[in-house]
């Protein structure tokens, strides 16, 4: 983005790399477990992203590239034709909304089990995952992953440009990799997940090298104007501990500098915290903000709204939000007339199933009728 940053309304226009954006609202990745078991998008995840095409960007949930980094049951993969043609589904109805629309690229690591994916998970290190993990057959305990090998390293960078490729061809404007929320090269960032001691580990030079790689080499696959990256510093979700954020993430800013990336995407962005003065002091391009809710809050006009505000007069160039958009797939219009949003009810994030949940929240002229 060329703009100084400066503070600017949700609903300006503004620029992506080729992409022309009517408003600032990002429509975030959030996981809703409705593919096939085999990870092929279903015609109703087409149908769900088509409602919400009036976002200025919307950044689909999180596909896997390779079989070995599934997580949880009926998430949807990248790595294979079935799979791609099903993508190609949900971005050809985007498109015919009038949307514009990246993908996530997410390897789960550690976070991972043989009854879901069939293969042992891998990570940087033997570390299980604390708390269980949820299966086809239930919930149970995470096993430990084996440490990955040189040969896994390669292989993954390999995975992800493979999968940003097919991403391209099944129609996305671009891709999101995912070094956030404890998945697996959020892993190899955190001091609770990373204990190698080889060139990937120990150092903060050390374990941002794979994240830099992976992104790198998915920028020169598909151009860096098509791809973004996001990172969560203080989020401890996923067992995920971080004693040097402060240095580590303003140290993999500097290393991704050269690449030229379409965006950064940072969750728990917190103007009020100097770590995002930092953020947007060194990262030169887009800054993708995606503020701190209340569990169960859907943006009020006069609450969550204002942290979108605050956080573009802190430097944000586009807002993304996620429980908002999944209860209001209207949510841009709802916004700008100030109008009410939507509650989202109980068991909201629905994680698996069919449209209940899903496809049936209505919009303002549909509760009108």
């Amino acid at each position: 983005m060329t703009n100084a940053h400066q503070a600017t309304s949700l609903f300006d226009p503004a620029r992506l790399g080729p992409l022309d954006l009517p408003n600032r609202l990002v429509m975030a990745p959030m996981s809703r477990n409705r593919a096939t078991p085999d990870g092929v998008p279903r015609p109703i995840m087409a149908e769900y992203y088509a409602q919400r095409a009036a976002a200025g960007l919307i950044v689909a949930e999180a596909a896997t590239p390779a079989q070995v980094g599934f997580t949880y049951p009926n998430i949807p993969g990248v790595f294979n034709e079935a799979q791609v043609e099903g993508w190609r589904r949900v971005t050809g109805a985007v498109a015919e909304a009038g949307g514009r629309i990246f993908l996530q690229i997410e390897h789960g690591g550690r976070i991972g089990h043989v009854e879901t994916g069939g293969l042992h998970p891998m990570a940087p290190s033997p570390i299980a995952l604390p708390g269980g993990i949820r299966t086809p057959q239930g919930k149970r305990e995470a096993p430990v992953p084996r440490e990955m090998t040189p040969d896994d390293l390669r292989a993954t960078r390999e995975a992800f440009v493979a999968a940003a490729r097919n991403a391209i061809r099944a129609g996305f404007d671009g891709v999101e990799v995912h070094a956030a929320n404890g998945y697996l090269l959020n892993q190899f960032l955190a001091t609770s997940t990373n204990r190698r001691t080889d060139d990937y580990g120990g150092s903060i030079a050390n374990r941002i090298r794979f994240v830099v790689e992976v992104a790198s080499a998915v920028a020169e696959a598909i151009g860096p104007e098509r791809t973004g990256l996001r990172i969560s510093p203080g989020n401890p979700d996923n067992g995920i501990h971080m004693d040097d954020g402060e240095e580590l993430f303003p140290a993999l800013l500097d290393a991704l500098a050269p690449v030229g990336l379409a965006y950064l995407h940072v969750v728990y962005a917190d103007p009020a915290e100097p770590l995002w003065g930092e953020l947007r002091r060194r990262w030169r391009g887009t800054l993708i903000a995606n503020p701190v809710l209340g569990r169960g809050d859907t943006l009020p006009v006069d609450g969550g709204r204002s942290k979108a505000d605050r956080l573009l007069e802190a430097g944000a160039d586009l807002i993304s939000l996620g429980r908002p958009f999944l209860a209001n797939p209207d949510l841009v219009e709802r916004l700008r007339l100030g109008a009410p949003m939507n509650p989202l009810r109980p068991g909201y994030l629905a994680y698996g199933g069919d449209e209940e949940n899903y496809l049936d929240y209505p919009t303002l002229e549909a509760a009108k009728i």
